[in-house]
């Protein structure tokens, strides 16, 4: 154990490094607005940097973690199932790791407690449910070779079908529900399945299937909760505003941070204890891993559990005040259109701050041996949540309906789906579930909130919706990342002579290849 606490500490140091650069960018923003044309108090600013110093170094132990037990647990679960080649046994399994995984997930807690038209564990357990059901679609796409986009094309078609028969204040919350079920937790581990799940297949649509799992996984909650709001009849939901800190010395600063502590303490032990749980059973009657390499994982799952505790109680205790505050600022002046291009910018920097996209990034750049690399999805991660939290704050502004978004934006698409290759298509439908997590609910939705008390409107219909932009538009910008690599592709190849054999080996079905 000593000998792995030592070999991490170099890439401990490699994550502070990262945690730092995405971070900074979100601090220097919002310093420069708050000594400028959003004047803050000095006892939310004070939170706001102790919590963007809490968020660096949970985001440093959270992503070596996620490394060391998340994804080696998922990968060897997902390969193990397939090896059964059990149907009954897959189902089974499928069903009970996204029902437990869901039902931990902290954002899901944050969700439940804004929506006061139907009981909590009501929420939770219909979202988890839809969770687990379509983690087994997943599962059986992979292992029956079903196309990605028909499935999007038929359950989204199913979705904004549903839409039309839910009340307006219930809308936002049904689609922000996709978004904050595919957080940290979830994220890691799911991703890990496909890959363990896809390791079992030799063809050459095995990497491609090894994405899709958090873009099904996503389309759950959304039916779950639609079907819920049909079913309730939600009524007109109250909104409590975050508490803004009001403290008088250092002292009483740390007692703020010191008292939310134990809250985070106990929610991230209740959250991963089914994992560990889950994975023991496994590890029991088939795994059957080395010392070693159970020592590494347990390392892994104590840094993500610290990495998330520190995350989340700098995220909620300093960040959701600050984007509150600044957004009841920005909008109440007269130059409140400067709301767009703040949160354009703000947008920009925060999904680089958000612990799942690391996992993402890390295991594109893997999978598919450099290719797409970390930064180049980074850039298009950023891109599309630049584009949605601008759009979000038109909306807040402006009081349009959040189906005039999602609605042109989901059909764009799953339209080019059907071009763009299939890697990247997976690979997008699975980032829009990666961006919308912790950051965007603790810090873009209270700034949209803020922003929305200030301007007078609505604040369930027009603030909530927020997590399904940042959801969505990612799906559009990776995709168009595809369509240019083909298209360069394309040309490259139009550009160098090709021999006539070689043409006619390309023009072959791969069965007739190996036949020969």
């Amino acid at each position: 154990m000593d000998i792995i606490l030592k070999a991490s500490i170099p890439k401990l140091r490699e994550k502070l490094l990262e945690a730092l650069q995405a971070v900074l960018p979100i601090v220097a923003i919002v310093l420069v607005l708050c000594f400028s044309i959003a004047p803050v108090s000095p006892s939310i600013l004070l939170c706001f940097l102790l919590g963007a110093a809490m968020i660096i170094v949970g985001i440093m132990f959270f992503t070596l973690g996620a490394e060391m037990s998340m994804s080696p647990m998922g990968e060897r679960v997902g390969a193990m199932l397939t090896k059964s080649r059990s149907v009954p046994l897959i189902i089974g399994v499928g069903f009970l790791l996204g029902f437990l995984i869901t039902i931990s997930e902290p954002d899901l807690q944050v969700l439940a407690n804004q929506v006061p038209s139907i009981p909590n564990m009501t929420l939770i357990l219909s979202v988890a449910a839809g969770v687990g059901l379509f983690l087994v679609v997943a599962f059986l796409r992979m292992l029956v070779g079903i196309a990605l986009p028909k499935l999007l094309v038929v359950f989204y078609g199913l979705i904004f079908v549903l839409a039309a028969f839910v009340p307006k204040e219930f809308l936002s919350v049904a689609f922000d529900s996709g978004g904050v079920t595919t957080g940290p937790i979830t994220v890691p581990f799911i991703m890990a399945l496909g890959v363990g799940v896809a390791a079992i297949r030799s063809d050459r649509h095995a990497a491609d299937d090894s994405f899709g799992l958090v873009a099904l996984c996503s389309i759950g909650p959304i039916l779950a909760v639609l079907i819920l709001g049909i079913a309730f009849q939600a009524s007109d939901s109250t909104y409590v505003p975050p508490i803004l800190p009001n403290v008088s010395d250092s002292v009483e600063l740390w007692q703020l941070f010191h008292e939310g502590l134990p809250t985070y303490i106990k929610e991230i032990a209740t959250s991963l204890l089914p994992i560990i749980a889950m994975f023991g059973v496994f590890q029991l009657a088939a795994l059957k891993l080395d010392r070693r390499t159970l020592g590494r994982i347990s390392v892994g799952l104590a840094y993500t559990y610290l990495g998330l505790v520190l995350f989340l109680a700098g995220a909620n205790i300093g960040f959701m005040p600050a984007g509150n505050y600044l957004g009841q600022v920005l909008a109440g002046q007269s130059f409140r259109w400067l709301l767009v291009p703040i949160g354009m910018l703000i947008g920009y920097f925060i999904v680089k701050a958000e612990p799942a996209v690391y996992v993402l990034n890390k295991q594109v750049e893997e999978v598919t041996d450099g290719a797409i690399s970390a930064s180049t999805m980074g850039a298009a991660l950023s891109a599309g949540v630049s584009l949605s939290v601008g759009l979000a704050m038109v909306r807040v502004l402006t009081g349009i309906s959040i189906l005039w978004f999602l609605i042109p934006g989901y059909a764009f698409a799953i339209g080019i789906s059907f071009v763009v290759p299939k890697l990247y298509t997976a690979i997008a439908f699975d980032a829009g579930g990666v961006a919308s997590g912790p950051m965007t609910a603790t810090f873009l939705l209270p700034l949209a909130q803020g922003a929305c008390v200030a301007v007078g409107g609505n604040i369930v219909t027009d603030a909530f919706g927020v997590v399904a932009m940042v959801a969505m538009t990612p799906l559009i910008t990776v995709q168009l990342m595809g369509l240019m690599a083909q298209l360069k592709q394309r040309r490259a190849r139009q550009a160098q002579p090709v021999s006539a054999a070689a043409l006619a080996f390309a023009d072959l079905p791969d069965d007739a290849i190996i036949e020969l």
